[in-house]
């Protein structure tokens, strides 16, 4: 089914997520922009936790290596995940051994809020509030743990793939996910505005 010119069309889930995965494989340009559709938002917050601003153009620069490499890929939709995280994830790490000439440009936590999912205007503004604050608080965790979080809970990720990722042990993965996790949820915890509490 076409969508009209100028509407704008959810991702696809599950199922169809799988069968636009084989069409990409194979060459169809809608497959491919499904997947495009369904990664971009989450694996953007995950560059812009890696690069900051540079983020757009790691993520493009990604996906341009996806469809050229496309054909080659084999495996199944979380596999498909990992790996277009991981050629995001060198090209961030290629990005910042570049930028040595360059004051390193600190994370803006707006940014990350910029890419909501819903066409509401208030709920996208809840949820950019909601997303900026969380996102502050894992990238305040040490890289390890806020990477594993990042990779599990915003690319939604699992211990193995995001194991192969960042080249780590699934269980390592999973070590450092609780980890941040909990220490979230303490942040979560003991602080005022969370706990719906005003600020004084």
């Amino acid at each position: 089914m076409r969508a009209a010119a100028g509407e704008v069309v959810p991702p696809p889930a599950g199922a169809a997520l799988d069968e636009a995965l084989r069409a990409a494989s194979g060459g169809d340009e809608a497959g491919f922009v499904a997947l495009y559709r369904d990664l971009q938002p989450r694996l953007l917050r995950y560059a812009t936790a890696l690069v900051g601003a540079e983020a757009e153009d790691v993520t493009a620069e990604t996906w341009l290596q996806v469809a050229r490499d496309m054909r080659g890929f084999q495996g199944d939709l979380d596999g498909f995940r990992g790996w277009v995280s991981t050629i995001c994830r060198n090209r961030a790490m290629d990005w910042a051994r570049t930028r040595t000439r360059r004051p390193a440009d600190v994370t803006g936590t707006d940014l990350l809020a910029e890419y909501p999912d819903r066409d509401d205007a208030y709920g996208e503004a809840v949820e950019g509030m909601a997303t900026q604050w969380a996102m502050a608080q894992i990238l305040a965790l040490p890289r390890t743990e806020a990477e594993a979080v990042l990779l599990r809970a915003v690319v939604g990720l699992d211990a193995t793939t995001a194991g192969k990722v960042l080249g780590k042990r699934p269980g390592t993965v999973r070590v450092a996910a609780h980890r941040g996790l909990k220490k979230l949820a303490q942040t979560i915890k003991n602080d005022r505005w969370t706990a719906g509490e005003k600020r004084g």
